[in-house]
């Protein structure tokens, strides 16, 4: 029997796979809180956003960790379309139980069924992973241990989904986040603790690609999408902040209407009716005026002395 060992590198790759996971999960549950606090198209696409983050943390946590897996006596190399269909898995069933939650009717059967079929997707992604590891020897797995680390990758998939559905608040995500963060990493170690391996000494070559070929620029460039998908997360507006820009400039331009309005009424009345007024005044005056006079004077000119 080979010995497996777990942590060739060190602590590094159990805290920096731990990191992956804990950061997959946390931009996970923030789109999620986003995505219900919206409808339509949006919602469609902060679900999506949240699924691809959440399958992206467990992927990368998963072949992280695998980058100090080693076993005495034999060199490893990993199959890479296997290796990218395990990807293929985590993105697809960790979408099925996002949109099972976000877009559900009944939210309890939505969160059984959505944790359910997460759990077991990502039990079957680190499975498929761990088919794609080529060695000289043969590979064999505990089956009670097995069954206990689907259990917790069920466990931690429903325990994703509601703290997804109750969990609003940034504190509130981030212990959420470190919960979650160790429960994938317990399922990882769960199942790899089931392994062993029979070493069958030969001097061919393996085929595929190694760790440092294949899985650690993957995994870089993996881990690069989640913190830039999370920098563009925490600068997009919140449904709130779009809520209260539009009134904002609602105000001004009703204060703007009824001052004008007002301003423009009063002063057109005001000068229009003074105007009048005093035309109309001036005029009537003068021409009543006239008329008086001339009315009075005629009779006291018709009187001459010839008659």
């Amino acid at each position: 029997m080979g010995h497996l060992d777990h942590a060739a590198l060190g602590w590094l790759t159990p805290v920096l796979s731990y990191a992956m996971a804990c950061t997959g999960a946390a931009l996970g549950l923030r789109c999620t809180v986003r995505a219900l606090a919206v409808s339509g198209r949006a919602r469609r696409n902060w679900l999506l956003t949240a699924a691809s983050a959440i399958g992206t943390g467990i992927w990368t946590m998963h072949f992280v960790a695998m980058l100090g897996f080693r076993v005495s006596g034999t060199d490893i190399r990993y199959d890479v379309p296997l290796t990218l269909a395990s990807l293929l898995v985590a993105m697809v069933v960790v979408c099925a139980g996002v949109f099972a939650v976000g877009r559900g009717r009944g939210r309890t059967r939505a969160l059984v069924l959505g944790g359910l079929t997460t759990g077991l997707g990502v039990a079957s992604m680190h499975y498929l992973g761990m088919a794609a590891v080529r060695l000289h020897g043969d590979v064999s797995y505990d089956p009670p241990r097995v069954g206990l680390s689907v259990l917790i990758a069920v466990a931690a998939a429903t325990a994703a989904l509601w703290a997804a559905l109750n969990i609003k608040s940034a504190l509130a995500v981030t212990i959420a986040s470190l919960i979650m963060g160790a429960a994938v990493s317990s399922m990882h170690y769960t199942g790899m603790f089931a392994v062993s391996v029979r070493v069958t000494p030969s001097g061919e070559a393996l085929p595929g690609a190694t760790a440092m070929q294949f899985i650690f620029p993957l995994a870089v460039g993996l881990g690069s999408y989640l913190f830039l998908t999370s920098a563009f997360v925490a600068l997009s507006p919140t449904a709130g902040e779009h809520g209260t820009s539009a009134p904002a400039r609602r105000p001004l331009g009703t204060t703007n209407g009824s001052t004008t309005g007002t301003s423009g009424g009063s002063t057109a009345g005001t000068s229009g009716g003074s105007t009048a007024g005093t035309t109309g005044g001036s005029s009537a005056g003068s021409t009543g005026g006239s008329e008086a006079g001339s009315s009075r004077a005629a009779p006291a000119g018709s009187g001459r002395p010839g008659q």
